[in-house]
């Protein structure tokens, strides 16, 4: 609170004058991955936005971790990493953070959980080399998978494993 002019007091206790801000300058969006639309693009190896997605990686490892049937070349790393991106999409699609059914789900439909067939075995081999240490595959795996497997259920999933290649989308490249 200001004090009268004629009250003595000492200079410390003085109100000090403010700081002048300049006017900030004009601003435009020029970086290169500035998103310019009002909703977040979609499209292959583009991601999808969620809240929370890392958890889906603890919930892989806590919950899933010992329970893995792996084939060579294929690391438990790489397996929990791959689902756990598949698992962060299929979150992202409900509006929520991942839970251990997206999780299973993805661990499921690539057989990570046991009773895959062995063309599946075959196919997952190269999409899920070294993926814990490539962004690029990460995508690839979680592109694989489209929204109408994610909206399944794990327990449809695994049902419908002998027919794994209508729950995935396979490259013209690889089929």
């Amino acid at each position: 609170m200001t004090q009268p002019s004629y009250v003595p007091i000492v200079d410390a206790d003085q109100v000090r004058p403010s700081y002048r801000l300049r006017t900030p300058a004009d601003w435009r969006t020029s970086r290169v991955a500035e998103i310019t639309l009002p909703e977040h693009p979609r499209g292959r190896e583009l991601g999808v936005p969620g809240p929370d997605q890392g958890y889906a990686l603890l919930i892989a490892h806590s919950l899933f971790g010992s329970r893995l049937e792996l084939t060579e070349g294929i690391s438990a790393e790489d397996a929990l990493v791959g689902c756990a991106q598949v698992a962060s999409a299929r979150a992202a699609l409900f509006g929520r953070a991942p839970v251990g059914k997206d999780v299973e789900l993805a661990l499921e439909l690539f057989g990570f959980l046991g009773g895959a067939p062995g063309d599946l075995v075959a196919w997952r081999a190269d999409l899920f080399e070294s993926a814990a240490h490539h962004y690029d595959q990460q995508r690839r795996i979680a592109d694989a998978v489209p929204q109408e497997t994610m909206r399944l259920t794990a327990a449809d999933v695994r049902g419908r494993l002998s027919e794994w290649r209508q729950l995935v989308h396979i490259p013209a490249a690889t089929a």
